[in-house]
């Protein structure tokens, strides 16, 4: 399904830019409908092509006049932009547009949010603003003058100068048009400072909106951590004399990398203990440093045209990743991870919407902002590190940025650093950019005369971009162990490369029970026979915490197959081996926790897919249901004591520490709560002088069909706090009976404080139904009728959330015909809707097509 008004781009077709920019001064006269922005652009031809056709974005945009060199021009003005001729060689540029932020409500460009002025330029919004080469290979410096009578007025770079109603920055530093920022409003800051490795001063600030200024403590701290990690890790230093943050309550994102004035969404940055959970504490900590580091790994070297968002946010994620597995728990971070990859990467690889890490084509950017491009980009450093080591990874980095500053760049450019740093050929390694997929590794074993082989051969299905998918080169890691527990063979890398290869370890005594793929050291699906027996050795006894947090859920999962498929009773064996684990004080307490979460419902369907089962939501849902009171039972005489213990008291702390241990307590409340009537979580709700143990008593009494007294509580309680609200909304949908789920979302938007112009709420009920999956996936069709209708409702307002959050359809053709059926209905409904977004119609006719 193709719209020939949605033409699509491909990587092949990339042509330099005609014109080089070599400065831009802007100039802005605020105003609710009627914001005037005149423009100043030095041009200069581009020696790199012989095209001098001048062609400048421009979307939503009220031309007032056009000059060239000072003289009056009359362009040709398209809804997409505007030509003009212009001389051969250098000139100057000159336009006054008008535009409305007050009726923005895509949130792209400039727009209004609480009577606050922002801006969101990436990837295509800066068009949106004035008429300008709107491409990241267009790098330029920017100076900006902003007129206003409200208090704050800022932009990137340095401050030149400030006085009644106006102030001027301007930023030294190339960049393009993306990452222009702009922000006004009544706002309060927490000022902070910051002293680099060179000795430099550099003023840091928080801004907020009023009522927030006790919210910000937290951000400060996580931002002086991430500058001071980046030197010491990458040897990367802030480059300007001032760096601001200012959380927007109406964001599409998370936050935005914008040089020197990173804009967040509110949820990115408020925190107290109060009112965030240690995961909003978690969350907020890694985005302030994936914002942060982008200063280098994204903004200083950007990247060439938009196929190569994987070379930014790939390794951005990568080095956030890093800088969180130092600051709590490396083992727990990297459980969390894998859990999201496959969550949502692999689902994203295994359905209609795969894509390359770097794809070849698209219609609307915006919809490749994905797991694929993020998490399986990060997960691709992580390998390239992992096969050339820690030091050449360090010196290439070095070389990297040595080599690239100032420039916009391709994977070619990051693989060539590798390469002429190592030594090594990576042309097979740079398939992990182009097939899309995710690996299949198979695996067996023999044994025979004291020598161990292991045999592996990998498989990708074709895809729409690829149908004859070529080897690639997996970093397999594994370790042996004999049967005391005892390494035989520790950590030991091996570099798989064909489509079937071998690998034989020598002179063992007996023969060892493997532990593969540690760490998860690559991406892949590895399907392997493994008795219940040895799963429950590496569960009791695995080195690698990983794997042997990877036991514990295989075992999980064929106990949870068995019970939804075959009927079976719960795995005695599993319990019992949980129960053992669980009452491990020499454990990390974070670590239990994830032990004893159960795979997910959509993790469940996708197993019963792959072996060809047609999965029913509602079985799944009774089989976990069924499993956490086996669970709970198993567990009876340990839970209260474990809760006890573990109980963190005196003053609240966002460190791994008693964060991991209200992990703990978290999970185990949730049991008791299924053998006492809610009677614990009752108390803990009472006495909670804490979000995370607030609303996971809330969260583990609505999970039991418990909680209306608690849940109107809450309401009373945080009516004024708008991201608490957000949480109360999406407890009651996620843990909705599957009947009721629809029914429970739909009352939600009924209420006066429901909004789908402001993302976080609108995901708050309509994620939260998504990830809901019996309710989503209900025989009723209710869940898809209602996304369907609020999809279409959104998509006029915001095409990039409605388009996102279309995704809630990509499982569709997994399901039984009369589910296939309904979701079929509902997604025809949206494709046809009159004046569908580019985004939206984009990413419905993927699913459709598939």
């Amino acid at each position: 399904m193709t719209d020939a008004a949605n033409p699509t781009i491909y990587l092949k077709d990339y042509t330099p830019p005609a014109w080089l920019v070599e400065d831009v001064h802007l100039a802005f006269r605020l105003a609710p409908t009627a914001t005037r922005v005149t423009s100043k652009v030095r041009f200069t031809p581009n020696p790199d092509t012989t095209d001098r056709r001048f062609f400048l974005e421009g979307e939503q945009l009220t031309l007032i006049r056009a000059a060239i060199d000072g003289v009056e021009v009359s362009p040709t003005v398209s809804p997409e932009g505007l030509t003009c001729d212009v001389p051969d060689g250098p000139f100057t540029w000159e336009a006054e547009v008008e535009i409305s932020p007050e009726t923005n409500t895509a949130l792209e460009g400039l727009y209004m949010s609480n009577g606050m002025y922002s801006t969101q330029c990436e990837a295509q919004g800066f068009r949106k603003i004035t008429y300008y080469p709107d491409r990241p290979d267009v790098m330029a410096v920017f100076t900006v003058r902003i007129e206003s009578d409200l208090p704050v007025l800022l932009s990137n770079g340095n401050k030149q100068a400030e006085g009644p109603g106006f102030a001027e920055w301007h930023d030294p530093w190339p960049k393009p048009a993306y990452l222009f920022a702009l922000v006004a409003g009544e706002l309060l800051n927490l000022p902070g400072q910051f002293t680099t490795r060179s000795g430099r001063d550099v003023e840091l600030n928080v801004w907020v909106r009023k009522g927030d200024e006790d919210k910000c403590d937290f951000a400060m701290e996580a931002l002086k951590k991430s500058m001071t990690w980046d030197e010491e890790v990458y040897g990367r230093e802030y480059d300007l004399d001032i760096f601001n943050i200012v959380a927007v309550d109406d964001f599409n994102m998370g936050a935005m990398e914008n040089k020197g004035l990173n804009i967040f969404n509110s949820s990115a940055v408020l925190a107290s203990p109060e009112t965030a959970t240690d995961a909003n504490f978690e969350r907020i900590e890694a985005i302030i440093a994936h914002e942060y580091f982008h200063n280098w790994t994204g903004n200083r070297i950007t990247c060439r045209d938009w196929f190569q968002l994987c070379l930014k946010e790939g390794l951005t994620v990568f080095r956030d990743a890093q800088f969180t597995a130092d600051m709590r728990s490396e083992p727990v971070k990297r459980i969390s991870d894998v859990l999201d990859l496959r969550g949502r990467q692999f689902r994203e690889d295994g359905g209609p919407l795969a894509h390359p890490v770097r794809p070849e084509s698209f219609q609307e950017i915006n919809n490749f902002y994905t797991a694929t491009v993020y998490e399986k980009g990060a997960e691709v450093i992580g390998m390239l590190k992992r096969l050339v080591g820690d030091d050449a990874y360090a010196r290439a980095l070095d070389l990297y940025f040595d080599r690239h500053d100032g420039q916009a760049c391709t994977i070619e450019d990051w693989l060539k650093v590798f390469e002429d740093t190592t030594g090594r050929d990576l042309s097979q390694f740079k398939l992990w950019y182009s097939q899309a997929g995710t690996p299949r590794v198979d695996m067996t074993e023999d044994w025979a005369d004291g020598t161990y082989t292991v045999h592996l051969k990998q498989t990708l299905r074709p895809t729409p971009e690829c149908a004859d998918k070529k080897p690639q080169v997996i970093p397999f890691a594994i370790g042996l162990l004999d049967r005391s527990g005892a390494e035989v063979v520790p950590t030991t890398l091996l570099e798989f490369t064909e489509a079937e290869q071998s690998f034989t370890f020598e002179g063992l005594a007996d023969r060892p029970v493997a532990s593969p793929l540690r760490g998860f050291s690559a991406p892949v699906i590895l399907e392997r026979e493994v008795t219940h027996e040895d799963r429950a050795f590496l569960l009791a006894h695995d080195t690698d915490p990983f794997n042997r947090w990877e036991a514990g859920r295989q075992l999980a999962k064929s106990a949870l197959l068995g019970m939804i498929d075959g009927g079976q009773s719960p795995d005695q064996g599993f319990l019992d081996g949980l129960r053992r684990l669980v009452t491990d004080d020499s454990l990390d307490p974070e670590f239990r926790a994830l032990c004893m979460g159960l795979p997910s419902e959509d993790d469940l369907a996708q197993a019963l897919s792959d072996a060809g089962r047609t999965p029913d939501p509602q079985a799944i849902w009774a089989g976990r249901q069924a499993m956490r009171l086996a669970m709970a039972d198993t567990l009876s005489g340990d839970l209260q004591p474990l809760y006890d213990r573990h109980r963190v008291t005196g003053p609240y702390s966002p460190d791994a520490g008693p964060a991991g241990r209200r992990a703990l307590t978290g999970a185990l409340l949730s049991l008791i709560t299924l053998r006492d009537g809610g009677a614990a979580a009752a108390a803990q709700y009472e006495t909670a002088d804490n979000m995370t143990e607030q609303l996971g008593a809330l969260s583990s009494l609505l999970a039991a069909g418990l909680g209306s007294l608690q849940l109107g509580l809450f309401a009373d309680q945080w009516a004024g706090e708008r991201l608490v609200m957000d949480k109360w909304f999406m407890v009651q949908v996620a843990h909705a009976r599957p009947e009721l789920a629809a029914q429970v979302a739909q009352g939600l938007t009924e209420r006066p404080d429901f909004t789908m112009t402001n993302p976080n709420r609108f995901r708050a009920v309509f994620g939260a139904l998504a990830m809901n999956q019996a309710g989503f996936h209900h025989a009723s069709g209710a869940g898809y009728r209602l996304m369907a209708d609020w999809l279409m409702k959104l998509d006029p307002v915001n095409p990039q959330t409605t388009a996102r959050m279309c995704s809630a359809f990509q499982t569709w053709r997994r399901y039984d015909a009369d589910r296939q059926g309904m979701m079929r209905e509902q997604l025809d409904r949206i494709a046809g809707l009159k004046g569908l977004s580019r985004d939206t119609g984009e990413m419905v006719g993927r699913i459709l097509d598939a």
